[in-house]
């Protein structure tokens, strides 16, 4: 079967509806096989997903997405079936939906729990546009841990804008059913005729007196006591469910119910992750977002045993909690990616994982910096945006000790421009009292945490996705202290190259390939900055050229450029090969430098 326009969906009877999710299934299994990507929760949301495209006009309606790494089977249904299998490739699909790649796709979202904010928003305008464009959220349960999903909730509630949310409670996170009584009830508040004998009685009980009033309310809530739409109740919003989100003919008749109910509403689904392949339906977890595997066997195509500097990290700060009983730590919902799950398993009082809450992470751990404690802090350079205020309000202005492990710097690759770590160096050196550091190889990565732990300021470490460029111990790897950086080579050259945290990888790269013999510079802080050690490299050293992966803008080269301006030097030419101000696209992470011409033999030749 092939597609290679619009399928609607709306022709199709119930058994070709089913037909066509198993079609989609085995699609997205062949491409995420091939191509490695998200697998577990796309396979989840497929009937939903259907049922949406079913009951509501994807043409008309905003289908927000929270997360969009479920949604390639509504990429599948939008013209992108062939397409599809250029999955996550340079200049090919994206893994999350991007109005720029179809106008079926209504906005980007590849951070989490922003789906009910941009749902308001459509509500609000199509009132002032006199619209009828529906706002149709489907969110994952893992996003309801994070505080923005309530604000817009509250709202929601309180305006009654009629919004409809879709939680694909994948987890059962939120609650589980009571038995046959809950089963039956559950199904009871999904029909239609509670939803009418409800409105009936607000109605005819509206001028009676307030103890009968009362009375029918108080009933109602016994009812959903024993459901678990009592928040959402409570809240003002209509609840429906939960239903089994993948059986489709019950999924329309509650869509189709929702859609009449002019009010917000809540379809509570229950579903299974990685619905139809047998090896991520067993998902523990390491289905989420899979490397390209055997499709027959579910194992692994390319294996290695070389320690990536997440591996490296998670070792040894385990080796120092078990050395320091006053190290703690925390994630954000990303104990697998950071390397926090053997902490979290083995030190369950002291490393957390707080779901996707990356405020909350900050701001409870800095109170833990002021009771004494060694905090770390681990999260993706990504994800740590969402946190800025509290790393400025409550750490740096009281300038306490909490330590932030940044994964994940630089160019991630296929997860693309709302994953890439390219803005932390640039956020971060703007806020008074924080120290920024980055290791260049995997022992360097060992010493910046042994620093960090008797740091007795805030500081930040950011080191790459899988492994340093540089083989460890290349050059001496010297301890690190505050403000001092390292001359690697000294060929008392007037070219040098000068690098931070992986660039120093790159920079030596680039010296392999050069005709000149140059300097070569690890700056190993950038704030504070070694402003002797510039001013001394100035007065033998003209031409100078920088290696980060990071935005250009207040990046590296920012850093020495102020420093030059300060110590009143003049005559240096400063050339930086950080990134460009633009979103970096998705792709093979050499391929996709190879395109912004940051890669060792497109620098080489431009230097040369």
């Amino acid at each position: 079967m092939k597609y290679k326009i619009m399928i609607n969906v709306k022709k199709l009877n119930t058994q070709e509806l089913k037909d066509l999710a198993t079609k989609i299934r085995e699609k997205i299994v062949s491409v995420v096989s091939k191509n490695g990507g998200h697998l577990s929760s796309p396979l989840g949301a497929v009937e939903l997903i259907i049922a949406m495209h079913y009951v509501f006009d994807v043409k008309k309606d905003a289908f927000i997405f929270d997360v969009s790494h479920q949604a390639y089977a509504h990429k599948l249904l939008t013209d992108r079936w062939d397409e599809f299998d250029s999955l996550r490739t340079f200049n090919g699909i994206s893994g999350f939906t991007n109005p720029n790649e179809s106008k079926y796709d209504y906005f980007v979202a590849g951070h989490s729990s922003t789906a009910l904010s941009i749902g308001v928003g459509v509500c609000k305008a199509s009132i002032i546009n006199k619209s009828d464009k529906k706002a149709i959220c489907l969110i994952g349960d893992g996003s309801m841990s994070a505080g923005m999903v309530y604000e817009a909730l509250n709202e929601l509630g309180d305006k009654s804008y009629p919004l409809i949310f879709i939680l694909n409670d994948n987890e059962m996170s939120i609650s589980k059913p009571i038995g046959a009584i809950s089963r039956h009830l559950s199904q009871l508040l999904a029909g239609s005729g509670y939803q009418r004998l409800k409105k009936w009685v607000n109605k005819i009980t509206r001028n009676m007196p307030t103890s009968i009033q009362y009375l029918t309310k108080k009933f109602d809530k016994w009812l959903k006591l024993i459901t678990p739409g009592v928040i959402f109740e409570e809240l003002g919003i209509d609840y429906i469910g939960p239903i089994d989100g993948h059986n489709i003919e019950h999924l329309i008749k509650s869509f189709e119910l929702a859609k009449k109910i002019n009010a917000p509403v809540v379809i509570h689904t229950q579903t299974i992750k990685g619905k139809g392949y047998k090896y991520s339906e067993k998902c523990d977890g390491s289905w989420h977002g899979v490397a390209p595997f055997e499709e027959e066997s579910g194992k692994a195509i390319s294996t290695t045993k070389i320690k990536n500097a997440t591996n490296i990290f998670s070792d040894y700060l385990l080796e120092l909690a078990n050395k320091h009983k006053d190290i703690v730590g925390v994630t954000a919902a990303m104990p697998s990616g950071t390397g926090m799950s053997k902490l979290i398993s083995q030190m369950p009082d002291r490393f957390f994982d707080v779901g996707i809450a990356e405020q909350h992470a900050v701001s409870s751990f800095a109170s833990m910096a002021k009771e004494g404690l060694r905090p770390f802090v681990v999260i993706y350079s990504t994800f740590l945006q969402r946190a800025y205020d509290q790393i400025i309000h409550d750490v740096c202005i009281m300038s306490l000790p909490v330590i932030f492990i940044i994964d994940r710097a630089g160019i991630v690759g296929a997860d693309g421009e709302t994953h890439q770590g390219a803005f932390d160096v640039a956020f971060l050196r703007v806020v008074p009292n924080i120290i920024l550091l980055a290791p260049r190889d995997n022992q360097s990565l060992k010493n910046s945490l042994d620093f960090a732990y008797t740091c007795d300021k805030p500081c930040a470490i950011r080191f790459p996705r899988g492994n340093f460029i540089l083989e460890d111990n290349h050059f001496e790897n010297l301890e690190f202290k505050v403000a001092k950086a390292q001359m690697l080579v000294n060929n008392n050259s007037d070219i040098s190259l000068i690098g931070y945290g992986n660039g120093v990888g790159k920079a030596y790269e680039v010296s392999l390939l050069l005709k000149n013999k140059v300097n070569i510079i690890d700056m190993k802080f950038i704030k504070p900055i070694d402003k002797d050690f510039l001013k001394e490299l100035s007065k033998t050293s003209t031409k100078w050229f920088v290696f980060s992966d990071n935005a250009k803008i207040s990046g590296v080269a920012s850093a020495i450029l102020e420093t030059l301006a300060y110590l009143e030097i003049t005559n240096i030419l400063v050339k930086s090969f950080e990134y460009e101000d633009d979103f970096i696209p998705h792709g093979d992470s050499s391929i996709v430098e190879k395109h912004l011409r940051i890669d060792s033999d497109s620098i080489s030749k431009l230097i040369n």
